[in-house]
């Protein structure tokens, strides 16, 4: 099944300060958030960026809040975002089918989430190098739960080719010097 530009939109799940600096491989992380959420905005593709408690998590880091402008976010008690109503009623509005997840933590926030989507009849694709754990055995059972579950489950690089879906456009040109 392709996942189409006009029928996607993305979800940026807590990728604050104080929770961070404790993923897997975070420093990977930031750069590949990075370049999806350019690759996003390149495309034109709705992002909604979420925040878990920022009272004791902080907000969400520098590198990517310098991406949006203005900077927005959903604040969020709930693990899943689609038990937070400014989130669910935001990707219902949206009208669209495919919802790209990434951010922290993997078998938290982002499993949940999927689970959730699936169940309302959404379509999650998570982006498997932008998506960090504490621990990498519980980044590596989420993914295989979802998977498992019928989530897609795809890399960073895929998924915006996919969504350019033709080379030789401006946006290729953009999106291949971002991957570079």
């Amino acid at each position: 099944m392709r996942i189409p530009r006009d029928n996607t939109a993305a979800l940026i799940i807590d990728v604050q300060e104080r929770l961070f600096p404790h993923m897997q491989d975070h420093d990977i992380l930031v750069s590949n958030l990075e370049i999806l959420i350019r690759g996003m905005q390149i495309m034109k593709i709705p992002l909604t960026v979420t925040q878990q408690y920022s009272k004791g998590l902080g907000k969400t880091i520098d590198p990517l809040e310098k991406l949006f402008v203005p900077f927005t976010h959903v604040e969020k008690t709930a693990f899943s975002c689609c038990d937070e109503p400014g989130v669910i009623d935001g990707l219902e509005r949206t009208g669209k089918d495919f919802i790209v997840l990434a951010g922290i933590e993997s078998h938290v926030c982002v499993l949940q989430t999927a689970l959730d989507l699936l169940e309302k009849g959404f379509k999650p694709v998570v982006i498997e190098d932008c998506v960090s754990s504490r621990k990498k055995d519980d980044k590596t059972n989420a993914i295989h739960r979802m998977r498992q579950d019928g989530v897609i489950i795809t890399s960073n690089e895929s998924i915006l080719f996919e969504l350019c879906r033709y080379s030789g456009t401006p946006e290729f040109k953009e999106i291949s010097s971002l991957v570079k």
